[in-house]
Formats: C-alpha cells, structure tokens, sequence
C-alpha cells in the first residue's frame, strides 16, 4: 500500500476515463495527473484510498514521444480540457481504449471498437456555456467543482462566443448586476448560453435568477457590438436551486430566438433549449455512422427516441419507409416538426413525451419497427426505456452516447434482453477533452438451431466431477457488493466532505441505476430536505464510476 507524501517510481500503464495516468504501486492503482502511457515517473502520493490512490508525477526519465506542451494557458486550472498535454495520435488512441475498456469491463461486450473518428480540434464547438460566479467572473469551471475560472479566451469555443462573455463582464461592472450565489441563491445573472452556426451566426442568452434584468438594453448593445453576426438575443429564467443551466421560460430581448443550421444537407431551425451537436463536422460523421449501422435498405420503419431537432430522424429518413420521432422538450419538438417542414421531410413524424411511456403506447397500438435508434443523455437509459425498447423486438437498435460508462452498463441490460453489441466505433466530437462519442449496434441473438447435450455428474469416465463445479463456482462469484458506506468513504477521502445516503440515492435514481435496500435513501432528512449541491452530485458520479457502478 502506498504511503501519502511518499515518492515511488512507477510505469504508466494507461488512462483512467478523466485522462489520468494510471500505475500500479505496491499492488495498488494509484492515479497520477499529466503523466502519459510507457513513461516512467516519480510519483509523489497525494491521496489514499481503500482501493487507490492518487499523485502527481514529480520527475519524467523518458517522456513519452506523444508528450508534447500545453497550448492552453488556463490547462490544470480549467475543467474542460484534460487532454492538451499529449498530441492528437495519443488523445485519440487513449479515447478509443476508453471505449473499448468500457464495453468489457462494464458491459461484458466482446465486441471490438472498429476505429475512431477524429476532426478538428481547435474552435470546433458551436453551443457555449459560460457559468457566471457570485463576484461576476465569466469563465468555466474548476475541475470537479462549481468554482469558475476566469477564462479570456477559449481554444475550443468560437471566437465570438468568448467575444460576447467579454461583454457580459463589461454589462455586469457597468450596470453593477449581481451575479448567482449557489450558497445564497440570491443574485440575478447565472450563465451565458451562446449557439452558433456554420456561417457564423450566433443565438445568445443570458440565463438569469429573475424574469428581468437591469439594463436590458444596454446589456443587448454590449452583447450585439461584440458579435455583429448576432441573429438574437434572448432571456432565460432559471429560478430553480440546481445546477441546471436553463430554465423552462425564455423571453426574447432583441432580433430572432431561433438559429438555423445545415447539416447532413439538411436545414434545422434550433430553439435555445434544443439539443444538437457540439461540433458539426463530427456530427456528420457520427450521424453518418449510424445510418452505416442501421443497415436501412429504404423500406424500414425507425424509432428515433430522444430525437431532439429531429437531427437523426430525419437523416434517418432518407434511407427508410418511415420514421418516428420522440423527445420530451416541447420546443425541440415543435423545432423538429418546422425543420421536417422545411426540409420537405414527409416520411416522419413527432411525439413529445417520456421515451419509455412514448415506446410502449407506439407498442400498445401495434408498432414494431425495424431499428430503434437512441441518443440519450450522459446518464444514459433508464431501464424501462431498455425494457420498452426491447419488447418491441426490433432486429436492430444503434445506441449513440457520449458516456461510455453507462452506454456499457445499458449494452449490458439489453443483453438481458436478448440483444447483443455486434459493431462499434468511436468519434472524436469533443477534442482536447476526455469526452468521446460512441455509436453501438445491437442484434437480437436468436438461435439457428440447437443442440441437445446429457452430462452425467460424478466420478468416473465421461463424468464431470462435482469438485470442479464448485472450483468455478467459486471463481465466478459475484463481486462484492457496493455499498452506500463505501460510497461516503470514497468521498470523503477524496473531497474531504461527507454525502447523505439520501443524495446517493437521489443521483443514482437520476442515472436510472437500482436502488436495492439502503437506509435512509428516500427518507426525509432531519433538516427541510434539501438536494445535493452539483459539487455533491459530481462527487457521487465519481465515486460510482470509480467502483464501476456506471
């Protein structure tokens, strides 16, 4: 076991999902910040654990050939870029092994990760969001808190997008705004909110505490002057104490509160609160590679659940018979209809409700479509939504994620459904991150025929002896379960505060993960119930990855 404070040489083995360098000392993993894959190191222990440790390497006898000089003067500050010390080669190497590591490990998946895709990697992202600290600092945050880090300009933002936080800083010390506490909750302005298009339009808006605010015209001068090609600017009211950054309300301050964008060919009209692609280029990639995946021959009906702007769905819709949309946002939806609309789309169609309760009332009326595509968000699908969709027997279901970790926990549950992962690729949409997307194609495993087998047990000739049942039995035990104790150990040792069960059980029931039997999980707490704090919640994600939950 390694000791805290102490320095042990030590050879990178390779990454953990947050790009930590991972080696092994004394038995023990130990996670070492900015160290690469073969390198040997001097590693000072900053942190131990039950089951790891954590350090940084002091001393590097061999750089790595791909170790190359942060081109980010906020890198180790910043939480948004963890890769910017190792060139694209390794980055993108490092980001498939991730990949293929998670289907393995977490999802019991034999199948091989066939590539991955990468583009550009600089100014690639066409949605911003700026949180906005108590003090009025504009920037992002701090790894694995919610404290903001000034940051002038961004290497993967657009140029205008940092333009316009410069003038919300100038907007907030001009006209004296508060800005958002999260200990408070007082204060009015909470994040800048910023799409931009392929000809370099933007969309921007100001996410605020309140249904109005101070200035409002000088706040859209400022913000109009920093990025001319502005088509709107909107308010949004985000109320709630969570980290969430939108709201439910918007209000338009000046000019249009809609983007069009093209891609695929395709024209989408994008609200503020619909979902789309970060980075376009990679999106044609990826959404290219789905159409690859659902082997769509022009006769085939489609499922696109979480469909968003209806993006997929209509990409989708130029290889099949038809085509189904569902997303629970009532203005992508209406988004997506206009951009069906638009696009003289006329083999789709559009539902606004929960995925799973949208999947078994199409299953109710009789639908059983061919391919079922998904594309949820990071924490995944809920387990109903794996049970909807295999109920309804498709031949083909293409998961697209931007969560290894739990796309391989959901390969997993379909395979208790009787689908199986058969293809698999990567695409780079967020470089210089540790985030990847990943497209997934399942197949119903049905059996070809079958074979009757007698085994006699005992001892003898032509007989398996008990023992050796028992010898495997043993070895496949199952692992230890975790537990919520363990969970609160983990994180206070790594973040040095302590987390009710009731939190744990709160973003676990948010990732759609079992619950089993835990006290006090769902009840009330001695204080007015509060919910976690997002640097909580974080806490508890990490610790579940950590022991392999998600």
């Amino acid at each position: 076991m390694p000791e805290k404070n102490r320095v042990y040489r030590a050879r990178i083995e390779g990454y953990t999902s947050e790009g930590l360098g991972v080696a092994r000392i004394d038995g023990q993993a130990v996670f070492v910040h900015r160290a690469l894959r073969g390198e040997d190191c001097d590693v000072l222990i900053l942190k131990v654990l039950k089951n790891a440790a954590f350090g940084k390497a002091v001393r590097v006898y061999e750089p790595s050939p791909h170790r190359v000089e942060p081109d980010c003067p906020y890198y180790g500050r910043c939480g948004g870029c963890d890769f910017r010390h190792m060139d694209r080669t390794e980055e993108l190497a490092a980001k498939r092994q991730r990949v293929q590591d998670a289907l393995r490990r977490i999802g019991g998946s034999a199948v091989t990760v066939e590539g991955i895709d990468g583009g550009a990697p600089l100014h690639y992202r066409n949605k911003s969001q700026y949180p906005v600290a108590a003090d009025g600092s504009v920037g992002f945050y701090k790894a694995r808190s919610h404290q903001v880090v000034p940051v002038a300009q961004c290497l993967i933002q657009k140029p205008q997008a940092d333009a316009a936080a410069q003038a919300l800083r100038t907007y907030i010390a001009s006209c004296g705004v508060s800005c958002y506490d999260e200990k408070t909750r007082r204060g009015l302005v909470r994040h800048l909110y910023i799409r931009t298009n392929g000809a370099g339009q933007s969309l921007i808006c100001v996410v605020a505490n309140g249904k109005k605010l101070p200035g409002e015209e000088e706040l859209v001068r400022l913000l109009r002057q920093a990025a001319p090609e502005t088509v709107g600017v909107v308010l949004g009211v985000n109320t709630q104490p969570t980290g969430a950054v939108l709201g439910t309300e918007y209000r338009t301050l000046w000019g249009a509160d809609v983007l069009t964008d093209t891609l695929c060919g395709l024209t989408f009209r994008l609200s503020v609160p619909s979902f789309y692609q970060v980075n376009r280029e990679m999106a044609e990639r990826l959404y290219a590679r789905a159409v690859e995946f659902a082997g769509l021959t022009g006769t085939e009906t489609v499922l696109d659940l979480y469909c968003g702007a209806g993006t997929i769905t209509q990409v989708m819709a130029r290889h099949a018979g038809r085509v189904i949309g569902a997303e629970i946002v009532p203005e992508a939806i209406e988004d997506a209809k206009a951009n069906a609309k638009r696009n003289n789309v006329e083999n789709v169609e559009f539902f606004c409700g929960d995925a799973s309760a949208v999947a078994a009332d199409l299953a109710a009326r009789g639908l059983r479509p061919d391919v079922i595509c998904v594309d949820p968000p990071r924490k995944g699908l809920a387990p109903e939504v794996v049970r909807a969709a295999a109920q309804m027997a498709p031949r083909r279901i293409v998961y697209v994620s931007c969560d290894p970790a739990t796309l391989a926990r959901d390969v997993k549950l379909f395979g208790q459904e009787g689908y199986e992962a058969v293809r698999a690729a990567a695409v780079d949409m967020f470089p210089g991150t540790a985030n990847v997307e990943t497209v997934v194609l399942l197949s119903h495993k049905k059996a070809d025929s079958y074979i009757h087998i007698d085994v006699e047990f005992g001892e003898g000739e032509g007989k398996i002896p008990v023992d050796s049942i028992a010898k495997r039995a043993e070895a496949y035990k199952p692992k230890e379960k975790v537990t919520y104790k363990m969970i609160k150990e983990y994180i206070e040792a790594k973040y040095g505060f302590k987390v009710h069960t009731a939190y744990i059980a709160e973003v676990k029931r948010n990732l759609g993960l079992p619950m089993y039997d835990a006290p006090n999980a769902v009840e009330e707490l001695k204080q007015p119930r509060k919910h976690p704090t997002p640097e909580k919640v974080e806490a508890i994600k990490d610790a579940l990855r950590y022991f392999a939950v998600i």
